[in-house]
């Protein structure tokens, strides 16, 4: 954040960089990077043969727009290979889970609302039924996007 508070414009050198366990997150807009209240918007570098495993948003919707590479998109039980400039849209609180499905980094840009909410933020469900046989192959079950 600058010295005058909330940012109005963000580079590289402002974002905010969290390393987690399928991936780099670059933020781009969150409380205390900007002033926004009702959108939180964060790039995600995923490593080849990593996800982010079945979870669920109680108080955000999602958009998942892929930059390059392929994603394995899981919305409930319905998966999609998503490719660049391919979306999936995520209702609130619904079961989902994003796959590196290439040989390459996939990039993509998660966009949640609203920014601020009680409770949290991920509720993991990898471990449960009957997510957690979803992705049995390793790969989408009913079909792919081009």
């Amino acid at each position: 954040m600058s010295l005058d508070g909330p940012l109005r414009f963000v580079t590289s050198t402002e974002m905010s960089v969290e390393q987690l366990p399928w991936g780099q997150h670059e933020w781009l807009s969150r409380p205390g990077l900007t002033a926004a209240n009702e959108l939180l918007l964060v790039r995600v570098r995923m490593p080849p043969g990593l996800g982010h495993a079945f979870h669920r948003h109680p108080s955000m919707e999602e958009i998942i727009y892929v930059i390059s590479g392929r994603a394995e998109q899981w919305v409930e039980t319905t998966s999609r290979l998503l490719g660049p400039g391919q979306t999936a849209h995520i209702p609130r609180n619904l079961v989902h889970a994003t796959y590196n499905a290439g040989e390459d980094i996939l990039v993509f840009l998660a966009i949640l609302s609203p920014a601020l909410f009680d409770g949290p933020a991920t509720v993991d469900m990898s471990a449960q039924e009957p997510w957690a046989l979803q992705r049995v192959a390793g790969r989408p079950t009913d079909g792919e996007a081009g």
